[in-house]
């Protein structure tokens, strides 16, 4: 109970604090964003030393707790990866500022003129998993949608998301800017997040990133709206008219660059017509490359795969595995998708117009690619600098959510003693 009470507390000092500082970010001027992001950029590689320091002590902490590979790499913070994440914060710096952009303005015939304008959403809560890169991703693109963020990190990442979190902090304060605009909650105790999911009062909306055990929990106990960031099943479909080099490298790209992350291929669909021309040589690849392929159909007799099971079919494994199975033109293709996909990502390689143009209309997956890997499902590979998840529903944000998406409107209206009769 005193657990419970302590959390409750912090959360409302932290929601309160937020709150006031929401009010005066929503008309900070852009510049000044725009230093406080640069001046944390700057501070992140002048202290890459002590951050990558701080990582190591979440990595003994992972490799304590039993971690993946895959999620040990999602953890690890090196020199390269820094200096992503600086780049992500100049990125998101030099975007241009969204509030106070004039989404649409008309006139009416009563004599008003109407402008819809863009503002933030005021206080967002983020809880994530592992990732350290998300405390600096989320931080910059709250600030620069004018929103204050209460971020509550991973256990494993705690001390990387610390040493990040001081870096933006300091750039606030170099800027003029009130420090609690970005906040870090400073405890590993789950209660903390239980109590973010109650705090209406302060919090107007969560944004969940991570596996299908925080999202489903934080869907299913808040009361706070949530923007839901849900598993990455993600299918790469082979057409029958695809070209073969084409396809040997993006399917390979698409599992094996990265397998811990959201956009990673998990199942790996092949056209009757390609595996009759081709063979099975997409799988061979993703053997040759270490890959657990567990195939069902005629795929299991490809020598090293694994048959697979019902249950290996809309799954996540965030590892050196994927589902494959063959189908039936692009209508199989879609059938399979619209039975696994979480909606997040699907691609299709294929030379013919016509077979992409049905995918993309009759796929409705928050992104769609032709003939590219699904690894770039990245809101910095949209340009959008940085992204703070992919939003896979269907209200206010979907795809990447970059810092215009983290943004609300309002309605400005001028009349000249205008009167309604």
């Amino acid at each position: 109970m005193k657990d419970q009470l302590d959390a409750k507390c912090l959360i409302e000092e932290l929601g309160a604090a937020a709150r006031a500082a929401a009010a005066e970010l929503a008309f900070a001027p852009a510049e000044a964003k725009e230093a406080a992001l640069r001046a944390a950029a700057d501070l992140v590689w002048e202290r890459r030393n002590e951050i990558i320091a701080a990582n190591g002590e979440d990595m003994a902490y992972g490799a304590n707790k039993g971690l993946s590979p895959a999620m040990m790499d999602r953890l690890m913070l090196d020199e390269a990866r820094i200096e992503g994440i600086c780049a992500g914060l100049r990125a998101v710096a030099g975007q241009k500022d969204p509030v106070g952009d004039v989404i649409a303005e008309w006139d009416m015939p009563s004599g008003l003129h109407i402008q819809r304008v863009r503002t933030p959403l005021g206080v967002i809560g983020v809880i994530y998993e592992s990732r350290p890169n998300v405390t600096a991703d989320a931080g910059a693109l709250c600030l620069k949608s004018g929103n204050a963020v209460i971020l509550r990190g991973g256990s494993e990442s705690f001390h990387s998301s610390r040493a990040i979190h001081g870096c933006l902090v300091d750039g606030l304060k170099a800027a003029g800017l009130p420090e609690a605009a970005i906040q870090l909650v400073p405890t590993r105790d789950r209660a903390a997040v239980a109590e973010m999911l109650k705090a209406v009062a302060y919090i107007d909306v969560i944004v969940p990133r991570g596996g299908k055990g925080l999202v489903g929990l934080v869907q299913a106990e808040a009361r706070v709206p949530v923007f839901a960031h849900l598993e990455g099943i993600c299918h790469v479909y082979a057409d029958g008219a695809a070209d073969l080099e084409k396809a040997r490298k993006v399917v390979l790209n698409a599992k094996t660059r990265r397998t811990g992350i959201c956009g990673a291929m998990e199942c790996l669909l092949i056209d009757r017509a390609f595996y009759e021309q081709h063979g099975a040589v997409l799988i061979e690849d993703l053997l040759a490359a270490g890959v657990e392929v567990r195939a069902a159909g005629a795929l299991a007799e490809i020598p090293g795969t694994v048959p697979a099971q019902p249950d290996d079919f809309g799954r996540e494994y965030l590892d050196s595995i994927c589902a494959a199975t063959l189908v039936d033109g692009v209508e199989g293709a879609i059938a399979h998708i619209r039975a696994y996909s979480s909606s997040h990502t699907e691609a299709i390689l294929t030379e013919d117009d016509a077979t992409a143009a049905t995918f993309f209309e009759r796929v409705d997956s928050a992104i769609l690619m032709r003939n590219a890997s699904t690894q770039f499902a990245d809101g910095g590979e949209f340009g959008m600098g940085a992204e703070i998840g992919i939003a896979t529903g269907k209200l206010h944000a979907r795809g990447p959510v970059g810092a215009e998406q983290l943004t609300s409107f309002k309605y400005v209206v001028v009349g000249d003693g205008t009167v309604r009769p």
